[in-house]
């Protein structure tokens, strides 16, 4: 007879089971093409108003078509019938700062092109659309049979993607991208369509496109106004064409309207973009490695760098510019990391993991196939991972962030090549065509590098790494540094610095004009070509070949680890992991509590940024006319009861490529646009907490009071569809955060 303490464990074992398996509300990363019969139901439920056809089409113009891949690592939108796309600022800025100059600042002062002539290129910068996807598993695994060795099986699988690309884009100016799905479980195709002559049209100031800086980034509440506008121009038949003067704003199948009711808590919230990397199917000892080994180190690493970055950027105008976009782009994912580890702490993601994985283990044990085909999958994971822990992972992130992270040595890997080819042929073809890359890009390199600075990287970075690296995986030339110079890496930096040919354009241009005899004769004296030639030799022997069985090994894990998941949980929808391509999650806007005793509202408004203002600190600088649009209250017809909304948080599942993606409300109006996750929510990358994770978003209404009241380029939003449903002022906005730094 069952009694009663019987029956509370086995409800309690049940509910357990679930919360390890059933995805938590607004979890996911769904796949555009399968949301009628995946999600469609379940976004109307949430109180969507469109259906999934309105979201993506191939029959019609749907959502999807304008939505494009902006640059290759951010998304951008469409918000009007002339091409007008819009993207983060953090997203447009390498672009800014291109443009920008010590007497012509755009970073600090904004731009706004006031016409069409004024509207700067951006040769390389690119715009990529979704023309369709398609399911190819069968095309592409048809012919490969279980148990096939993982080489040959990788062999089959390339040449059956290249025939069906082929096949797919024959006779069109298309492009098709196919990518595994569930560690190669499943393969989607997607045909694209790249447009490159792409122009910037506007900027904010970074007091307000930067507004809170790296010491708000990750963090909420924000009052950033991380945004950009560009446009897409075409030839004369509107398709892709190279820049030239004569070509024309894009006309698209669809541009997002902009509503400005703004957003209310419990909205129904989709973003839709391309988010970058995920891994939410990781083993237990994956995670202990990330959670143990991996981040502590990067963050280390990063800690140093930003550090002397930051100090020399003070010093200098000139180098705060120069390693602006540089000091952002290591500050992101540095902050990034801290709160992931903080996040799956807190979560206890390993044990949750090993939780899991006991209930797979069970599962498979009910049955002796499942047995044979599953029964090695944990234990040969246990085994890989204690490998890599071996010291493997810590000196491929040593490598990878310290030696490469140093800006002289990761230049010096093209002049490495250059002698490796020279020394085979002086006259070869291939030598004479990286003679010509390394001219070419050199001018760009010295543009944004200051020596004295990455000199101090340097001997730090090295320094760094010979102490937390095992001595069996150090290179050959460490030790020729240890004998000489007594291990002291500042005298080292000083030798190296001094007797380069590759710290100065001028030089680099000496050298590169050389005949070929001698340059290889320079190129092999060279101190940092012989210390980076040193770093990846040793790298390519102590440590590649092993952390690339291992991880090969992983992967094939992973696929069967997957494949045994999705066969036990019949009834659970699963959603691949981001690898880049289109993706729809969706959600609500609501706040959250961060912590014991702290709870954050869904909102903020420009109340917050005067509030945040310190003239003392450039994270917190507020430009005038702002703080007089303020005290005015001028907001035009953007404001809502005499406040002007900034941003606003909600539960949809981003991560990084989901910059500047567009957020939908349900009828489908632009209502926002996504630039960041808060700090708790970090860890979505690995395990997602519907209690904690949010996007941060700019509203749409800030955004256009920028752009018209604040700098005077109303005629951008004239070109724009605005839904005008006005709805009343939130309660309370997520304001006095400046304490949370």
């Amino acid at each position: 007879m069952i009694n009663r303490k019987q029956i509370c464990l086995w409800v309690a074992l049940v509910l357990a089971s679930f919360r390890s398996w059933a995805a938590p509300p607004d979890e996911g990363m769904w796949l555009p093409m399968l949301l009628k019969q995946m999600n469609e139901a379940d976004m109307q439920k949430k109180g969507m108003r469109l259906s999934a056809e309105d979201i993506y089409s191939i029959n019609k113009s749907s959502l999807k078509d304008a939505i494009v891949q902006f640059g290759g690592g951010c998304t951008g939108e469409i918000i009007s019938n002339q091409g007008l796309l819009l993207t983060n600022h953090h997203c447009g800025y390498s672009q800014i700062q291109s443009h920008s100059s010590v007497e012509n600042d755009y970073l600090t002062n904004g731009f706004w092109a006031m016409t069409r002539e004024e509207e700067k290129p951006n040769p390389g910068l690119t715009a990529t659309f979704i023309v369709r996807m398609e399911d190819v598993t069968n095309q592409i695994l048809g012919d490969v049979p279980p148990g096939l060795a993982e080489a040959e099986r990788e062999r089959r699988v390339q040449a059956n993607i290249q025939k069906v690309r082929s096949q797919a884009t024959a006779g069109t100016h298309y492009d098709a991208i196919i990518r595994p799905f569930f560690y190669g479980n499943e393969y989607y195709m997607y045909i694209t369509e790249t447009f490159r002559d792409i122009r910037m049209v506007g900027a904010p100031p970074e007091t307000i496109g930067k507004f809170g800086g790296d010491t708000d980034n990750w963090m909420w509440p924000r009052h950033t106004g991380d945004f950009s506008l560009f446009r897409i121009y075409a030839g004369p038949d509107n398709k892709p064409a190279a820049y030239s003067p004569d070509n024309k704003p894009y006309t698209p199948k669809h541009h997002l309207p902009i509503s400005l009711a703004g957003v209310q808590q419990g909205d129904f919230t989709m973003v839709f973009g391309f988010p970058g990397r995920t891994n939410e199917y990781l083993p237990s000892m994956a995670i202990k490695e990330i959670y143990e080994i991996s981040n502590p180190a990067k963050i280390k690493i990063r800690t140093t760098k930003l550090g002397i970055l930051d100090q020399d950027m003070k010093a200098d105008p000139k180098v705060r510019i120069q390693y602006a976009a540089k000091y952002a782009s290591i500050s992101n994912y540095h902050k990034k990391w801290i709160g992931e580890n903080r996040g799956l702490r807190k979560l206890d993601a390993v044990a949750r993991k090993q939780e899991q994985e006991q209930k797979f283990t069970q599962w498979l044990n009910q049955e002796t196939g499942r047995k044979n085909t599953y029964g090695d999958v944990l234990p040969q994971f246990e085994k890989n991972y204690a490998s890599l822990a071996n010291g493997i992972t810590l000196s491929r992130d040593y490598f990878l962030e310290a030696g490469l992270g140093v800006e002289l040595i990761n230049l010096s890997q093209g002049y490495v090549q250059l002698a490796y080819l020279l020394q085979q042929n002086l006259n070869s073809p291939e030598a004479q065509t990286q003679i010509e890359k390394l001219r070419s890009s050199a001018p760009g390199f010295f543009k944004n590098y200051n020596m004295p600075t990455d000199k101090k990287v340097f001997a730090a970075l090295l320094d760094m790494y010979y102490q937390d690296v095992d001595r069996s995986f150090h290179p050959e030339i460490f030790g020729t540094v240890t004998q000489k110079h007594k291990g002291n890496w500042n005298a080292y930096a000083n030798e190296v610095y001094a007797n380069s040919s590759l710290t100065s354009l001028q030089q680099v241009n000496e050298l590169l004009s050389l005949k070929p005899a001698e340059m290889l004769k320079r190129l092999q004296r060279d101190p940092a070509v012989q210390l980076t030639s040193s770093l990846i030799e040793n790298y390519r022997i102590k440590t590649l070949p092993a952390y690339t069985t291992l991880t090969d090994q992983n992967t094939l894990l992973n696929r069967t680890f997957l494949q045994g998941l999705r066969e036990m949980m019949t009834n659970k929808k699963f959603y691949p992991d981001a690898n880049s391509t289109l993706r729809v999650s969706y959600g609500q806007v609501e706040g959250y509590q961060p912590a014991d005793g702290v709870n954050y509202a869904y909102y903020t408004t420009l109340e917050g940024i005067l509030e945040k203002e310190d003239p003392n600190v450039a994270d917190y600088k507020v430009p005038a006319k702002l703080k007089e649009l303020y005290q005015k209250k001028d907001y035009g017809s953007y404001g809502v009861n005499g406040t002007m909304p900034v941003a606003f948080i909600a539960s949809n599942h981003t991560t990084g490529g989901n910059s500047g993606s567009p957020v939908i409300n349900a009828d489908g109006e632009l209502i926002g646009l996504n630039f960041d996750r808060n700090w708790e929510g970090t860890m979505s990358d690995i395990m997602y907490d519907p209690e904690r994770v949010r996007n941060i978003s700019v509203d749409a209404r800030y955004i256009l009071f920028v752009i018209d009241k604040f700098a005077g380029a109303g005629h951008l939003v004239k070109e724009m569809t605005l839904v005008d449903r006005k709805t009343s002022t939130p309660e309370k906005p997520a304001t006095k955060a400046k304490a949370k730094k």
